[in-house]
Order: structure tokens, then C-alpha cells, then sequence
């Protein structure tokens, strides 16, 4: 893995799991633009000045589906190597206030984990995303194709994966 925390933004991504479903949010809108609109995804996003991951994560998720974690289990750390330039911090949520509702930027269903909407979701979900929902935590590191993506669909292929299945972050 590249050092990745040094030089990208970090991002964070909630996942609330409740038995065999998993909730998801389709994105309706962006903040700056077009970026992943009608992608299915977790809760999160940008630190803010002053926060730690823990609370971006829990603010990024009320925000975006109106659900309070109470507890935030790490479960993944994802590094964008290329132009994106992003390091990810990955959570499951067991445990939430709340009820999910529909925000300005999101609009969140109930998945069963065994049938999520891969083919609508972001290019590297397929290799992390199963893995974490059966229990283990991973590091992975993902490189793109370029592919003119003017529009911020987020259509820029998986080119390079690196994943390792760890016992700990650290």
C-alpha cells in the first residue's frame, strides 16, 4: 500500500448493516456537480475542519439518511491511487437512532446482502464490499482506467485491484 493518508483527501463511508440487509443510498445529488449521481453507495464523505474520522463518519450519515450511529465498527481502508486521490475509512453500523429517510442527496433502500445492486454501484465495490459483509476487514488499493468521465458518472473501470484481508488496522 502507498501512504496514502499523506496525500489524499480522506473520505469515510458508513455501512448499516441489520442481520441479512444492508442499507444503501442512491445518489441524487452532489455538492460539486454530477459526481456519482444514480450510484448506490454508503453514508459519508469529507472530513470537516477539527473532526476525526469517527465523527465525519457519524455526521456524514445523519446528514445523507437521517440514522445516528451508535457504535462504528472499522472494517476497510481503501486507497485511490490515481486521479481520484482519495483514502477511505470504512464502517458497518449495527446499531443507529433513528429512522432511515430520504435527504437531499440521498434516497436509501434496504439490500439483502446476498443481492446488492453491484452493477450499480461504484467499479471497485464488487471486491470489498462482499468481503467486509461476511466478517472480515480489508486493505485494498485500486487503480482506474481513464476514461473521459466529463460527466462525473464515475465510469472509469477497475484497472489494478491490490487487496489484502487483515486482522487489524493500523
Amino acid at each position: 500500500m502507498t501512504n496514502a493518508a499523506n496525500r489524499a483527501v480522506l473520505r469515510t463511508l458508513v455501512i448499516p448493516v441489520r442481520g441479512d440487509q444492508v442499507l444503501l443510498g442512491r445518489k441524487k445529488q452532489h455538492r460539486d456537480g454530477a459526481f456519482g449521481v444514480g450510484k448506490w453507495n454508503g453514508f459519508g464523505g469529507k472530513l470537516e475542519p477539527g473532526e476525526t474520522l469517527e465523527q465525519a463518519a457519524i455526521r456524514e450519515c445523519q446528514e445523507e439518511s437521517g440514522i445516528t450511529p451508535l457504535h462504528l465498527e472499522k472494517v476497510a481502508e481503501l486507497d485511490f491511487v490515481d486521479d481520484y486521490q482519495i483514502f477511505g475509512h470504512v464502517y458497518l453500523c449495527r446499531q443507529w437512532t433513528g429512522e432511515p429517510v430520504e435527504t437531499a442527496e440521498m434516497l436509501p433502500a434496504w439490500f439483502n446482502k446476498t443481492d446488492l445492486p453491484l452493477t450499480e454501484m461504484w467499479d471497485d465495490d464488487i471486491f470489498w464490499l462482499p468481503a467486509v459483509l461476511t466478517g472480515k476487514r480489508v486493505k485494498a488499493s485500486f487503480t482506474f482506467h481513464h476514461v473521459d468521465d466529463s460527466l462525473g458518472t464515475g465510469a472509469n473501470p477497475v484497472a489494478k485491484v491490490s487487496i489484502q484481508v487483515v486482522s487489524q488496522f493500523d
